[in-house]
Order: C-alpha cells, then sequence, then structure tokens
C-alpha cells in the first residue's frame, strides 16, 4: 500500500525562497519579471504569522474576498494581502457581460504589506548597506518600505529622492547597481493617491544581483524626477513609460511620445483608457469594444 503524501493547506505560510543569483539556473526569468498588475509590483513576506480565511476580509465591488480565496487565485508566500479592487471578466465588465467567453473570471487585485527581518540570502546585506548609506547622505527617509516575495526584492522610494537614490546605488562600492535595465509604469485605479507606479529594474553586473524599486505618485500630480541623468539607457524607457501612463518625468532631455502619435489623446496602458473597436471597413460598421458588445446568455 503506497503512502498518502501530505498536501499543504492554502492558509499556511510558505518558505520565502533564498534568493538565487543571476546566473543560476533557478533564478529563471519568471523569477525576475515584475507583474505589471500586481510590479503589475511584489509587495510582502513570509516571516509573519499567516491569517486565517474567517480573519482577513474585505468587500470591494460587492464581493466578499477572503485571505484564503486570495491565496488561491493569486499564489504568494506573502501573508498579508491588501485588496484594493477585484476584476471580473476578462475586461472588467459590469452590467450586460461581454461574449468573450471570460465573463466568470474574479481575480483580486492586491498590494503586499512590508516585509520584515530577516530578508534572507543577501537581501539583508544590499538593505543594510542601502540604509547605511542613505543615512550617511541625509535621505534616511527615502525608503516607504522594503518589499520581498517570490525570491525578489523591491524598495519603495519617495518620489523626491529618486535620482539621489539611483545615484547612490550606482556609485557605492558595495552595491554598485551600475545597469538600469528598464523603467515601467503600473496605473492601481483604486489605489487613491497612489494611482500610478513607476518600476525601476536595476542590475549589478559587480556582485551579480538585481533589485527593483518603485516610485508612487498621485495620478492628479503624476510627476518625479528622471533618472537620465544617471542611467542614460532610461532614457527611452522613461519616454514609453510617459507615452503610455503619462507619468511625467521631469528634467528628462526629450520628453515626447515613442510609440503613440504625437497627437495622439490619452495613454493607452492605463485601466482607464477605453477598449476601443474595430471597423469593418467593407461594410461602414464598427466591432463594438468588449465592455460594449451585448451579452448573449
Amino acid at each position: 500500500m503506497s503512502e498518502d503524501k501530505p498536501t499543504q493547506r492554502v492558509d499556511e505560510p510558505t518558505q520565502s525562497p533564498e534568493p538565487a543569483p543571476i546566473g543560476d539556473a533557478t533564478a529563471s526569468g519568471a523569477a525576475r519579471s515584475s507583474r505589471p498588475d500586481e510590479h503589475d509590483r511584489s509587495d510582502n513576506h513570509a516571516g509573519d504569522k499567516a491569517k486565517s480565511p474567517g480573519e482577513t476580509t474585505q468587500d470591494v465591488s460587492n464581493e466578499s474576498v477572503t485571505a484564503a480565496r486570495v491565496d488561491q487565485l493569486m499564489p504568494s508566500d506573502a501573508t498579508e494581502l491588501e485588496v484594493v479592487d477585484v476584476r471580473q471578466g476578462m475586461f472588467g465588465i459590469h452590467g450586460s457581460g461581454d461574449t468573450s467567453g471570460y465573463g466568470g473570471l474574479t481575480r483580486p487585485v492586491v498590494l503586499r504589506s512590508p516585509s520584515t527581518r530577516p530578508y534572507g540570502g543577501w537581501f539583508d546585506e544590499v538593505a543594510d548597506r542601502f540604509e547605511t548609506v542613505l543615512h550617511e547622505h541625509g535621505t534616511g527617509e527615502a525608503i516607504e518600505k522594503v518589499v520581498v516575495d517570490r525570491g525578489e526584492i523591491t524598495f519603495f522610494i519617495r518620489r523626491a529622492h529618486i535620482r539621489t537614490v539611483a545615484q547612490l546605488l550606482r556609485d557605492d562600492a558595495a552595491l554598485k547597481f551600475e545597469v538600469c535595465s528598464g523603467v515601467s509604469g503600473v496605473h492601481y485605479p483604486h489605489e487613491t493617491g497612489r494611482e500610478l507606479h513607476a518600476l525601476y529594474h536595476l542590475l549589478s553586473m559587480t556582485h551579480n544581483r538585481r533589485i527593483r524599486l518603485e516610485v508612487a505618485v498621485p495620478d492628479a500630480d503624476p510627476h518625479l524626477p528622471s533618472v537620465v541623468g544617471v542611467y542614460p539607457t532610461a532614457d527611452w524607457h522613461e519616454r514609453e513609460t510617459y507615452d503610455f501612463f503619462g507619468l511625467v518625468f521631469d528634467d528628462h532631455p526629450a520628453l515626447t511620445r515613442i510609440e503613440m502619435p504625437d497627437d495622439w489623446p490619452g495613454h493607452p496602458q492605463r485601466k482607464d483608457y477605453p477598449l476601443g473597436g474595430i471597423p469593418v471597413e467593407y461594410k461602414g460598421a464598427t466591432i463594438a469594444p468588449p465592455d460594449q458588445r451585448r451579452s448573449y446568455t
């Protein structure tokens, strides 16, 4: 008779994986990527006590989402999640529904709370040195929070300090994050006062490490300093983030659209951007966008 293998309950905390060096086969592209609906961000840790399903319940868009349900839909080593929205269907349709066949999907949009020490592996070494350097330069308040999730570390930075922080991370011999491999954006329309996020993916070729910086700004004032003076490769990346999300990088040498025409209205990757229809030229008709189609159910 074969033994039954134990299965893990969804409400049990799991251990954060040890951070793997970039060249290690376990550090796959998926482990280094940021998920735009979520870093889209990375926001939690595995060190806290996991909450039971009945302990954390938040009603969003008439949906009751428990911690266990969120864990089933958004697997993570995080144990505390803030649900800021619940997306229904493929296109966030409400009312009549859509004809895509994905109307039954339910997916919470969650933000993860700050991690606590120890972070694990070289994360603590980098965090300690980073904090020391910031205090030495009188910018100790630059870090809002630190989040470790899925084997990645993210430093949330107050926007006024992002350029100084980038330069310190690049120039300090113990940190040496010489490369900014990309700048991207995320739009959280339900995170009031912090709707737009800019993300910076940094690489230390000297120490074979990767970290992420994240800056949140309000939709009403989407300005933050450009880091092109520190990382020239961020030039086109900041232009693309401006083009698609409307984040304005002050002191950028030429902040113009890079993908869309100069006179294009709006920013196409924001959640509030219209989905648009498809013109049918030979009939003179238009296929309506998914959120405006009739439901045939």
